[in-house]
């Protein structure tokens, strides 16, 4: 899917004309690629917005600079954390015929069997390089785990055979991985885990009731 962007050339990079630019509702961003070197520009912040939340992080944009049309992708961005807007952006004007790297996002789908007998599910790899003709780029990857039990991992190796892109990450990288319950605590690596509780307790030893 590709959509249309308008672009303006921009001259000056003086702090004071990137922030009257962004006051005025312009994103300063650059476009390069395709032997052209790099042209500083500028764009509109709400179509820009919008763009992105159409095609996507990885889709194509026609981006119209001053009447010349360019295939692009989103290469990179700037963002303020705490006034949480764009403040830069980079575009790669893009070969559509040839294959090039792409960062994707990995989803975990599903309920683990581990998660539902008490284990953590913790994931480890959160995006993922991929090697494909720009139109064939996909926005995710989702990644079933619903027959990780406790114990188990999930490996690049694993899903490589299912995709439609190639991978350019280790097969023996780790996306996620199924932990027992008591390494709940022991975990202090920062990464977003989802605990359960056990569907059948029947068989598990439990604290004997003191004698009356």
């Amino acid at each position: 899917m590709s959509n249309l962007l308008v672009a303006k050339e921009r001259k000056g990079a003086k702090q004071s004309n990137l922030r009257n630019l962004r006051e005025s509702g312009e994103i300063p961003a650059v476009v390069y690629g395709n032997h052209n070197g790099s042209t500083a520009i500028s764009v509109n912040n709400a179509d820009f917005q919008k763009t992105i939340k159409e095609v996507g992080r990885n889709g194509i944009i026609s981006l119209d600079l001053e009447g010349t049309k360019h295939q692009v992708m989103l290469s990179d961005y700037q963002k303020d954390p705490l006034k949480n807007f764009i403040f830069h952006a980079d575009f790669l004007i893009v070969d559509m015929s040839a294959e090039l790297q792409a960062q994707v996002r990995i989803n975990l789908v599903g309920t683990s069997k581990g998660v539902k007998d008490g284990g953590v599910l913790q994931q480890s790899l959160h995006e993922v390089t991929v090697s494909a003709r720009p139109d064939d780029i996909p926005e995710s990857i989702d990644v079933d785990v619903t027959e990780l039990q406790v114990g188990d991992s999930i490996y690049i190796s694993d899903i490589q055979k299912n995709q439609k892109v190639s991978l350019d990450n280790s097969g023996e990288e780790v996306i996620a991985s199924v932990l027992p319950p008591r390494q709940e605590e022991e975990i202090s690596t920062g990464e977003q885990q989802d605990g359960g509780i056990p569907e059948n307790q029947e068989g598990r030893e439990t604290e004997a009731s003191p004698e009356s």
